[in-house]
């Protein structure tokens, strides 16, 4: 199923954070895209959007504007590490309800990330995805990620284990390598 109604793209919000909630919900109950299988309790969420807002972290969420009051259909986000020796990367998070898949919302979102996550110094990011999911993976080649490696066995949902593979984009003025 594909829909028509026109999405905007942009930072989330506070007022974000019940249908980003549900967003994540829906897509973490699939157990087949993130490493979660429900999203955290509400509060949780609206303490992470808050410290999000707050920082001018990069997040963004997908926003159909025909809906009444806006329904969030997606999100990405890049959150820097923590670690000092860390603090030039970022890692990368997203997900779209069903229904708005296949439609380029992913592209929007991604290059949204990226290009603030440059903006705001980042110079490598960096993600984990299963290896069976194959329209995520082009997605990161088409916008230049490479793959770093395969984990065997990162996954595993009711018993069933899934290899994930890594993958990297560096910006590319960010220098040489040592």
């Amino acid at each position: 199923m594909t829909t028509t109604s026109p999405v905007l793209i942009r930072p989330i919000t506070m007022d974000d954070v019940p249908g980003f909630h549900a967003a994540l919900d829906t897509v973490a109950r699939e157990q087949r895209y993130l490493a979660q299988v429900a999203a955290p309790p509400v509060d949780r969420i609206e303490g992470f959007v808050h410290e999000s807002v707050s920082k001018d972290l990069v997040q963004f969420v997908a926003v159909a504007t025909s809906e009444a009051g806006g329904q969030v259909v997606g999100w990405a986000d890049v959150l820097p590490e923590w670690a000092q020796a860390l603090a030039h990367t970022g890692s990368l998070g997203m997900g779209l309800l069903p229904a708005w898949r296949g439609q380029g919302l992913g592209a929007r979102l991604l290059q949204a990330c990226v290009d603030k996550a440059w903006a705001k110094g980042l110079t490598r990011i960096e993600l984990s995805a299963r290896a069976d999911n194959t329209r995520a993976i082009r997605l990161y080649e088409r916008l230049g990620f490479q793959h770093e490696g395969l984990k065997r066995r990162g996954m595993c949902f009711d018993g069933v284990y899934h290899d994930t593979v890594s993958m990297g984009l560096l910006r590319p003025d960010a220098g040489a390598t040592a």
